[in-house]
């Protein structure tokens, strides 16, 4: 069988192991290779998530970002989780849905996103969504692929997979997609649900996308093979293993020896790999390792993303060490909310419920907002229904702050115009880029601070390291000279005697 490739490193690689960190230069630097590779698709950062990221903690231009992956990205085909989204600041402050559609538009006209990835079960998107943004998807020129989100819960059957798959796929997507973002999946698992799948997806090819949280991935991924499912999600280490997806170097030399063809170039690979670890070593970013296999995955779900970020919270609170606690807490309010999906932003609404409830001593007493618009239904199958424990949701509901919060979001931005929103951001004067990226940021300041930080960081590639060290040498008045040496061959150089920024070589 001829097994492809979907390389998850600049996004999900990314999101999952360096909270969505990596930079412009860095993915300047790889991505003529990762172009030349030969995978069916390449993940790219083109989400309000990461613009917030890259505007906020990397003081660099998204927008510029965007272009150069359109510029660099020629030959393989781009894809992204989004499309169409209904709030650009994801679950805060909501936002005119005009604006969610004209990012998506924008991106189409850059060029550099060709698949929206979508999900379907996760709040009620298949009802409040799919029916229009599908059709508005392809007349934008994407290509789209339905996600369908794993997880375990007495509600969440083979039946409901089912019925879900055959809803998706009633929407003519190019693909759908069996999402495990937990890194739940068993092979035994696999092996019942997805033929279940594949047959209610019909003619619409299905993929694969796990995390090895619990260390099963790239065996469920092996196992898919054997299934007839040819499309992998992977990644290329230091952006690989760990909460992220398996690495792709590993996944195509296992794949090889049970007899299946996978047309990858091996040696750009591996030097993309260098390359990251050298960007890992840098910035002193983790590196994805393989996972010790944990049961207790199992119970709380909470991907492996959220839990580091959750131990660094408690650090800062002194509560380090009640880790366990907060995880045990979790596995019980998910069980009162009527089992949501832990996929965000469920995961982490639970997971910051439950510290809460470990660091007062109190459960319930102090409810975040999130948890109080589950308890309304704000979010769809996944909130305020039948499952949701109803003694728990009438004492959420009968808070003042439940009744502020309705009002609240009565006051709706959905019918808001294009022009209605430019004035509210910021004046019609604005770019419908800048437009984006202070909707998105909900904060002037932060575009205005990343304006102002001067063109994004440059890393050194193999190609071109001599040229790099004169750059930097150039650029820093501390640096008096660099001596480079090689066997009996010694090149000096050294800023002139001026001190001016030349350099005497």
């Amino acid at each position: 069988m001829d097994v492809r490739i979907l390389d998850t490193s600049l996004r999900d690689g990314s999101q999952s192991l360096w909270a969505s960190g990596i930079r412009y230069g860095m993915m300047q630097e790889v991505a003529d290779d990762l172009d030349q590779v030969g995978f069916e698709y390449i993940e790219v950062p083109a989400n309000p998530i990461f613009f917030k990221k890259m505007v906020r903690d990397l003081k660099e231009n998204p927008w510029d970002t965007m272009r150069m992956l359109a510029s660099k990205f020629t030959r393989t085909p781009t894809a992204c989780m989004g499309g169409i989204v209904r709030n650009l600041n994801t679950f805060g402050v909501p936002t005119p849905p005009v604006l969610g559609e004209l990012f998506t538009r924008r991106m189409a006209e850059i060029g550099v996103l060709n698949r929206a990835q979508v999900m379907c079960n996760t709040l009620d998107q298949i009802d409040r969504e799919l029916p229009g943004d599908v059709p508005r998807l392809h007349e934008m020129g994407y290509d789209v692929a339905i996600a369908i989100s794993y997880t375990i819960s007495p509600r969440h059957t083979d039946e409901y997979y089912a019925e879900k798959t055959r809803l998706a796929a009633a929407f003519k997507p190019e693909r759908l997609y069996l999402k495990d973002q937990g890194g739940l999946l068993t092979p035994d698992r696999l092996r019942t649900l997805l033929p279940i799948i594949v047959r209610e997806a019909g003619d619409v090819p299905v993929e694969i996308h796990s995390h090895c949280t619990t260390g099963l991935a790239p065996i469920v991924y092996l196992e898919a093979l054997k299934l007839g499912v040819s499309t992998l999600h992977c990644g290329i280490p230091p952006l690989a293993n760990g909460s992220a997806q398996p690495s792709v170097l590993e996944i195509v030399k296992n794949a090889r020896l049970e007899g299946h063809n996978v047309s990858v170039d091996d040696e750009r690979l591996r030097a993309v790999s260098e390359r990251l670890y050298t960007f890992a070593d840098i910035e002193g970013m983790p590196i994805g390792r393989p996972s010790a296999y944990d049961a207790d995955q199992y119970n709380h779900q909470i991907p492996g993303g959220v839990i580091s970020n959750l131990r660094f919270q408690l650090e800062g609170l002194g509560l380090q060490d009640r880790l366990d606690e907060v995880l045990q807490e979790c596995i019980e309010i998910r069980r009162e909310l009527g089992y949501p999906i832990m996929i965000t932003p469920y995961s982490q609404y639970v997971a910051t419920q439950a510290a809460v409830h470990v660091a007062t001593g109190a459960r319930y007493e102090t409810v975040i907002d999130p948890i109080i618009r589950i308890a309304q239904g704000a979010f769809g199958e996944d909130s305020g229904y039948t499952w949701m424990d109803p003694n728990l949701k009438d004492r959420i509901l009968s808070l003042p702050r439940a009744a502020e919060l309705a009002e609240l979001h009565e006051r709706s931005t959905s019918e808001m115009t294009l022009k209605e929103a430019r004035v509210a951001y910021g004046g019609l004067h604005l770019s419908d880029e800048e437009l984006l990226l202070r909707a998105i940021l909900q904060n002037e300041h932060d575009v205005e601070q990343m304006h102002a930080a001067g063109p994004p960081k440059r890393y050194a590639t193999s190609s071109s390291p001599l040229a790099d060290l004169i750059r930097r040498l150039e650029s820093s008045s501390s640096v008096r000279y660099i001596q480079v040496r090689s066997g009996d061959d010694t090149l000096v150089l050294q800023r002139s005697a001026s001190g001016a920024n030349a350099i005497d070589r």
